[in-house]
């Protein structure tokens, strides 16, 4: 991923976005004086998201030892790094909604996971303060965690669909209508998102909802393609392993719930910029009768 090739992205974006956002923004109370940034939003998000892949393990290096160090040709008007910091608030909405239209299109055939996104050592919760207000305790397939969680939605290509992110004790059926309304054909999740109230709920939609059985439950009849797709889940799963140990999604080194959100989005942006992602070759020979009868 080039650094060119992201500004040029984000450059055409903010260009139209920005100046509609700004327009829409409310004003309260007396009116206050907002000098705007030397850098341009344009210039802030993509070195923002570039750190995600960089290799560095904290933004500090990577903004005093590469950036302000080899990057002060592409970017004339570079901020110091304390004044980039106290900027992040405001990039976490234009970076939000390039992130938004940069999500792929439905096929017909989605999955649906959510993954842990811990603050902090169990251990520690007593003593963490930085999202006190925010973060929750919630149970995983690995054991207990404190902090969010990341709910997915990716097609067969493996291109993210939609996104949200929740405390960590939120059920992950609540936040499934709203990650679906986009959606067409069938949604294949876990054990963990059974609910006939839920599956009612997206049939009107016309959207199926196809999980895996519990070991108490009887079993059910369930499609060959159906069957072959739940066992293809893994394909999220190794979406969700790319995004903590490639692009940093998850530490313990945040202090501001602004710059944490802005993290996990900017996670999300250079992951869309992977050029070879988990995907399946549904247009096999060999699976093709299965897509004409699905």
């Amino acid at each position: 991923m080039k650094i060119t090739q992201i500004y040029c992205d984000v450059d055409d974006f903010c260009r139209t976005f920005i100046p509609e956002w700004q327009k829409l923004q409310l004003i309260q109370g007396d009116k206050k004086r907002q000098r705007a940034p030397r850098m341009s939003y344009s210039e802030m998000l993509s070195i923002l998201v570039y750190y995600q892949e960089s290799g560095y393990r904290t933004f500090k290096w990577f903004y005093q030892r590469l950036v302000q160090v080899s990057w002060r040709e592409a970017f004339p008007k570079l901020l110091s790094y304390n004044r980039f910091i106290e900027l992040l608030p405001r990039l976490l909405v234009p970076l939000t909604a390039f992130m938004l239209s940069r999500c792929g299109n439905s096929q017909g055939i989605a999955f649906i996971d959510s993954t842990p996104l811990a603050v902090c050592k169990n251990i520690r919760i007593p003593r963490h303060k930085t999202f006190k207000e925010q973060a929750g305790r919630g149970k995983s397939s690995t054991g207990w965690f404190y902090g969010f969680k990341l709910h997915l939605v990716v097609n067969d290509r493996g291109e993210i669909l939609s996104f949200c992110i929740t405390p960590g004790n939120v059920d992950d059926r609540k936040p499934v209508p709203k990650l679906v309304k986009s959606l067409i054909g069938k949604l294949f999740g876990d054990r963990g998102y059974i609910s006939k109230k839920l599956g009612k709920q997206l049939a009107e939609r016309n959207i199926k909802l196809v999980t895996t059985l519990k070991k108490n439950m009887k079993n059910q009849h369930i499609d060959a393609f159906d069957k072959l797709m739940l066992r293809k889940r893994s394909i999220i799963e190794t979406i969700n392993d790319q995004l903590k140990n490639i692009f940093d999604l998850e530490h313990s080194r945040h202090r501001s719930l602004y710059n944490y959100l802005a993290n996990v989005v900017a996670c999300l942006v250079a992951y869309s910029y992977q050029e070879k992602k988990p995907a399946l070759d549904l247009r096999d020979a060999d699976l093709l009768p299965f897509l004409v009868n699905a």
